[in-house]
């Protein structure tokens, strides 16, 4: 876009008068806008709000690949440029997707190029801006076009994160008005809370109101979650050893009554092979095991089990492929 390509000539116009962390500190303390300890204190970045109790949706999800075969391919190029192809199939359907991204990274100038496509024909651009216009802001300029049907669609992403705040704000546009998601997530001292919001302009309508408050060290972190005032979540996450750690979901949903609680746990065996095993409170059992047949090459089988009707058949396998290079 044409406001992308403004930002971009400004930050090459400015190269080499770039402020270090140091001189953006000092010049918001001496105007008083935040007081030295937001910038001299030891507390990290909170995460954003999409990533607040990570550690354990990690647990249940990574490991796993029920019903699919996947392969993932990675690698760079002598000049930098970043190449991950994906394909997958899935056994129940038997239907194929791929896709294939390139990402090219110029560090001195904080900016990000990436080209993306998939099989359903549907083509990206993606230009990030980082740590230029001010530190800990970022800058994100996505578009998508697709030729079969000429939807075209394009959206403005902004984040910014210092001590004890990470703030972002996304505007999706569209012919009927833009959408525009925000969150924000504050941290002291390892307690976590926040709030997510997604504002319909063409309704006028707040369509998604979303808080949060967690705790985190570094082996335990606890989450819990409101949506829209109506669904609840928690998690726990509790690394217990090097090799052993766990984690414990919970969800209930007023609207239905429903109650969803699962249990996960992944073990080190050793510094190549992992495994991992979860159930939840329908008897569904999903195992898994990760191991590195050599560097840049990764092994993933999986299993889900439905513990109510083992011999009834109906259960699903999974296969996963990882090439870096």
């Amino acid at each position: 876009s044409e406001f992308g390509c403004v930002i971009i000539a400004a930050i090459l116009r400015n190269k080499g008068k770039k402020k270090s962390p140091d001189a953006y500190s000092s010049a918001a303390e001496q105007r008083g806008a935040l007081p030295p300890s937001l910038f001299t204190g030891t507390m990290a970045v909170p995460p954003a709000y999409s990533d607040l109790g990570k550690s354990a949706k990690d647990i249940f999800n990574k490991g796993y690949g029920f019903g699919m075969v996947k392969l993932d391919v990675k690698t760079k190029s002598a000049s930098g440029v970043e190449f991950k192809t994906s394909g997958s199939a899935n056994t129940d359907t038997s239907k194929v997707a791929g896709s294939l991204e390139s990402k090219y990274k110029r560090c001195e100038y904080g900016l990000t190029f990436t080209e993306k496509w998939s099989t359903d024909n549907t083509l990206g651009t993606e230009i990030t801006v980082e740590d230029q216009l001010a530190k800990g802001l970022k800058l994100t300029f996505d578009t998508t076009f697709s030729p079969n049907t000429g939807k075209k669609s394009g959206k403005v992403k902004t984040a910014y994160k210092r001590e004890y705040i990470n703030v972002g704000c996304d505007v999706d546009f569209d012919f009927a008005g833009p959408t525009i998601h925000g969150a924000a997530v504050i941290g002291y001292e390892g307690w976590l809370a926040g709030y997510q919001m997604t504002f319909d302009t063409a309704q006028s309508k707040l369509t998604q109101n979303n808080f949060a408050v967690g705790y985190k060290t570094e082996d335990f972190q606890l989450h819990t979650n409101i949506n829209d005032g109506s669904e609840f979540g928690g998690s726990i996450y509790q690394k217990v050893n090097d090799k052993l750690e766990t984690a414990i979901s919970l969800a209930w949903a007023a609207s239905s009554n429903n109650t969803c609680f699962g249990i996960a746990a992944k073990y080190q065996l050793d510094s190549s092979t992992s495994v991992s095993a979860k159930v939840n409170n329908t008897c569904l059992i999903g195992v898994g095991c990760t191991h590195s047949l050599r560097p840049g090459v990764k092994l993933t089988l999986s299993a889900l089990v439905d513990g109510k009707s083992i011999n009834a058949g109906g259960h699903r396998l999974g296969l996963g492929l990882e090439l870096e290079a």
